[in-house]
């Protein structure tokens, strides 16, 4: 996604005498990318064996810059000069924070870096999905002019609407911000952030409980750690209203999948708007692929040329 000449473009502001910047691409083949992205991610840094360039590289070097390429203990004993590890995204799943610290190797990450993307892209899937936007276009593309849809009962405007916010960092807050025109009342739950911050918003901080209960749209903005795995499953589903919408830009492995598709096969909610799944790409026989009232991406909520 950001390809190694880019990298050495970067480099190229550095004021040091006789840089030497050398650099190569972890994987070529998008597809491909996708794919080992998503098991550094799951697995940590050790999914892989350090890279050969890694490996092979030049003992004095003292910077490693890496987007998605494992940096595991191992890659830094292959250099003992490190000095810095920057890791250009928001997460450091690829890169073995501990063994960095034991070395006393910095690591510096991007925080942020698409916060404004996925925000973006967070507010159309809602619109996408409450308005039925990306089936009607569907339909018009297989020569149906369609005009009724699972939720034709309930198809909300946004004005005046609950809208739930599950985590408030970086992205959250320009969630919050960026709706704040269509007059939204906003709830948040996030044990990690100030109750004034969340009021400087004008927002109200929460209970998980309430939260689920009373929001009209709810959508999701957490990290994924061991603590948040599954943070939502069954109990916030049945809470939830039968005309609500659920979104999610973050991570799979927040949502238990099971729970989320049950409740919107057997249309307890009104439906969800998703850009991540456990499994990517979804398989052709995916049962994803048979609900009429979930809006789907392709894990592009991030992903913008300003981003990258």
């Amino acid at each position: 996604m950001i390809p190694g000449e880019q990298f050495k473009k970067a480099c190229s502001e550095f004021s040091v005498q006789d840089n030497v910047v050398t650099v190569d691409d972890w994987e070529k083949n998008w597809d491909q990318l996708q794919n080992r992205r998503l098991v550094i991610e799951k697995q940590g840094p050790d999914a892989e064996p350090v890279l050969p360039m890694i490996q092979h590289a030049d003992k004095k070097t003292d910077i490693l810059l890496v987007l998605f390429a494992p940096v595991p203990a191992g890659a830094m004993d292959a250099l003992p000069n490190l000095r810095l590890i920057g890791a250009a995204r928001a997460g450091m799943e690829n890169v073995d924070v501990q063994a960095a610290t034991e070395r006393g190797i910095f690591v510096h990450h991007i925080m942020g870096r698409n916060a404004h993307a996925v925000s973006d892209f967070t507010i159309g899937i809602l619109i996408a999905e409450a308005r039925n936007i990306a089936r009607a276009h569907m339909a018009i593309k297989q020569g149906t002019w369609r005009k009724s849809f699972v939720n034709s009962d309930i198809i909300p405007e946004i004005s005046g609407k609950t809208l739930g916010l599950v985590g408030f960092g970086y992205i959250g807050q320009l969630v919050a911000k960026k709706l704040s025109g269509f007059d939204l009342e906003i709830l948040v739950y996030d044990p990690f952030v100030a109750d004034d911050v969340v009021a400087s918003y004008n927002a109200r901080k929460v209970s998980n409980e309430e939260l689920f209960t009373h929001s009209d749209f709810i959508s999701v903005h957490a990290r994924l750690t061991e603590d948040t795995k599954g943070l939502i499953g069954n109990d916030e589903f049945r809470l939830m209203k039968p005309s609500a919408i659920f979104i999610n830009t973050a991570r799979a492995g927040l949502i238990d999948e099971d729970a989320l598709y049950d409740a919107l096969k057997e249309q307890r909610i009104a439906g969800a708007a998703l850009d991540v799944f456990p499994k990517e790409p979804l398989p052709e026989n995916s049962r994803w692929l048979e609900l009429d009232n979930v809006t789907m991406t392709t894990h592009i909520a991030g992903t913008t040329v300003n981003a990258l």
